[in-house]
Order: C-alpha cells, then structure tokens, then sequence
C-alpha cells in the first residue's frame, strides 16, 4: 500500500501515464501536486528511470511540465470515456513531440541504453512521444481510470480480459476488498 501520498506512482504502464500521476487526488479540493517544485520534477525524472543523472529543472520548465502533463492527462481520460478529444490538448502534446528527444546510446555490452546529456526539454519530449504512441494506437482502448471512489490514476491494463479494476492492487483493489470484507463481516 501507499504509505506517503505525495510519493510518485508508478503502475500506469507507460511513462506518459505514469507522468499524469503527478497530479493525484484530483477530485479533493485541493488536489495533490506531487511535483510543488522543480527538484520535485528532476527526482521524477530519476524515478521514472529516464535518466540516471540529475538534470536541472527552472520554474518556467516546470509550469511547462505541468501543462503538457495536463494536456496528456485530458486526452488519456478522454480515451477512457470515450469522449471528443480536447484539441488545445493535442496542440500542446503535439508541441512537446515535435521536440528533440534525448539521445541514446548502448553500452558496451549491449544491455542498456544511457541518454547522452539529458536536458528537460527532452525528457519532456519523450514523455509527449510516449503518449503520442499510446493515445493514437489501439491500446488507447486499454486506458482505464482506477475504480476506486478515491482515486483519478489513470492506467494501461495489460490484464489477459481486460479487466483490470485498479490502478494498483496492492493500494486501491486491497482496500476495496478490505472494505467489501468488513460490510460481508457487518452483515
């Protein structure tokens, strides 16, 4: 389970779905912003494992972040319920994917990839990329919010039925249950 709130959740599936969780709680008022400062932003980067390196993060880039994480986020939820796409949404999106992503390259042994002199610009083009791929793709379909009545996660299920319920079942689909088993118990 979920100790600290304001820890970065990682169970969207996709780096684009998993930077939409930066924003959580969003129907408390007021909601969670898990990335307050720019820091905030270059320790998700190193979390998300875009980089292993710390990169510098301005105030201007993180509003930046902040509105192509929303445009990301209105797009993804509007493939969830199948709604019109929000087209400022797609511009700003399209915007950060025009962009220069990072560059890469292997190691000697062949096994990993290490990104030469990450900048944020970048990163934040991956991330548009990323969700680019997966909101015009067939797995958009795969998009679901958590069902749970406290969360607004949103996530890729990769489950054989496509049926997966929670964005994580070790937080929402344990309590869920937990719940269910106390009101079975009460009866």
């Amino acid at each position: 389970m979920f100790q600290d709130e304001a820890a970065f959740r990682f169970v969207g599936g996709r780096v684009s779905v998993d930077f939409t969780a930066t924003h959580g709680l969003r129907w408390r008022d007021p909601s969670l912003e898990r990335i307050p400062a720019p820091a905030d932003l270059a320790r998700w980067f190193l979390e998300a494992g875009l980089t292993d390196i710390p990169v510098p993060v301005s105030a201007s880039a993180l509003r930046s972040a902040r509105e192509l994480r929303e445009a990301l986020y209105r797009l993804m939820r509007g493939r969830v319920f199948q709604e019109s796409l929000d087209r400022r949404a797609i511009d700003v999106v399209n915007r950060w994917a025009a962009k220069a992503p990072p560059a890469v390259r292997l190691t000697a042994d062949g096994t990993a990839k290490h990104l030469v002199e990450p900048a944020v610009s970048g990163l934040l083009a991956f991330v548009a990329r990323d969700g680019v791929d997966l909101i015009g793709s067939p797995h958009a379909n795969r998009l679901r919010q958590c069902s749970s009545d406290t969360c607004t996660l949103l996530y890729l299920d990769t489950s054989r039925a496509g049926s997966r319920r929670w964005c994580s079942m070790q937080a929402c689909g344990s309590r869920d249950k937990m719940a269910r088993y106390r009101r079975r118990a009460d009866e």
